[in-house]
């Protein structure tokens, strides 16, 4: 097999990238690839903590993707075991562990939604329960004894806990080193992690070179900053934008991105060729307004395609700016009867929850054919009468009619 020069390689492989554990190793491993032809195995391993993926998890999913376009060998962990564990990266305190049941449910979808980035014929999919699954008390122990305690709390989240009297589970410990068997098993020659995963990485690293191996390069990715401007891409802080997000969704959150985060959105998310960057770094400080469009654009069209992204561009301008209401809204038939505006709301599919509808209606986020309700106890009557446009947000509207 051929691949591009060095050079060229490390042009894209370093698009974004905070660190390179070593780099003179990578530019080894690459040039003894090119001599033998043979692909370099890049390892990435995910905890199926939860069953939805947002454009946060796209930032490594998408550098995984980057060494499938030049020919290396992608591998995809999913951490069914180490999920049992609880990742520690970050925690201040105890990460509670999932059920298998839990993990699996999460699992389903997983790669279904990371297949809208990666090439999923090309991929590799493992569990790490096939092989750590298998290990006994005395193989843990095998392990467990590779590793010093002094090594172990040079972790920050562990020494601040440490310091502050807050309890560390032994358990704990045993989540790098899972994660670093599992380089050991798979003999990664890569692993790609989030910059706050460094210290695991490099656990695989040490745990390879005890067992004689080759030791892989950790290649660390920054944390993609969410749509509030300062904290992590998470859902926890309603800040996300899910990869399964509907177009127009998706599209009208990019918009909220804050404007000192366009370039690095372009920069970390989206296919947008390198030589292009600089241009777009520039437009990002001198228009801001319309290089965010441009964003919203680039990446619904990559989660969708050109045509339903411009819908959504359209949608928006119609709905948002003009404050129109879309031509072709869906309709909600509705036997004759008195609803419950929060009920009504969630029956229809605008809100997961009552309490969620309660939180719109307080907020100012739902009008009846332009009327904002404010007014958490307000019902609404149904009859052959009825035909109104319920919006709720900025971009959900439904026609409400009797059945």
């Amino acid at each position: 097999m051929s691949f591009l020069p060095v050079e060229q390689q490390l042009e894209v492989i370093k698009r974004g990238v905070t660190e390179i554990i070593p780099e003179n190793e990578l530019i080894h491993k690459l040039k003894r690839s090119i001599k033998t032809g043979k692909p370099l195995r890049v390892k990435l391993g995910c905890d199926p903590t939860r069953p939805d993926l947002h454009l946060g998890h796209s930032v490594i999913l998408r550098k995984l993707r980057q060494f499938q376009d030049l020919g290396h060998h992608a591998i995809l962990i999913i951490g069914d075991f180490t999920a049992t564990i609880g990742d520690p990266t970050g925690q201040k305190k105890m990460r509670p562990s999932l059920t298998m049941d839990e993990i699996m449910e999460n699992a389903k979808t997983y790669f279904d939604q990371a297949s809208r980035i990666l090439d999923a014929e090309k991929t590799e999919i493992v569990y790490n329960s096939e092989w750590l699954g298998k290990m006994n008390f005395s193989d843990v122990i095998r392990l467990a004894s590779k590793y010093t305690l002094a090594r172990m709390i040079e972790r920050d989240d562990f020494t601040n806990r440490y310091e502050n009297n807050e309890p560390i589970a032994l358990h704990e410990f045993l989540y790098p080193l899972a994660q670093g068997q599992d380089s050991v098993h798979l003999k990664s020659d890569i692993e790609l992690g989030g910059q706050d995963q460094k210290f695991n990485l490099l656990v695989g690293r040490d745990l390879q070179k005890i067992d004689e191996q080759e030791p892989q390069v950790c290649l660390m990715m920054p944390l993609l900053v969410g749509t509030d401007g300062s904290a992590k891409m998470s859902k926890s802080y309603d800040n996300y934008i899910g990869i399964d997000e509907p177009s127009n969704d998706m599209y009208g959150k990019l918009l909220k991105v804050p404007d000192e985060l366009i370039y690095t959105y372009f920069e970390l998310i989206s296919d947008v060729p390198i030589d292009e960057l600089p241009a777009i770094k520039e437009k990002a400080e001198k228009d801001p307004r319309n290089a965010k469009h441009d964003l919203a654009l680039t990446i619904t069209r990559m989660y969708y395609d050109a045509k339903t992204a411009q819908d959504a561009r359209e949608h928006f301008e119609k709905t948002i700016i003009k404050k129109d209401v879309p031509d072709d809204i869906p309709e909600f038939p509705q036997q004759t009867g008195s609803y419950r505006l929060i009920e009504l709301i969630r029956s229809v599919g605008f809100a997961p929850s009552n309490g969620e509808a309660r939180r719109l209606i307080q907020q100012g986020g739902v009008s009846a054919d332009g009327n904002q309700i404010k007014d958490v106890n307000t019902e609404i009557h149904i009859d052959t009468e009825t035909d109104f446009v319920l919006k709720v947000g900025k971009r959900k509207f439904g026609r409400i009619i009797c059945e």
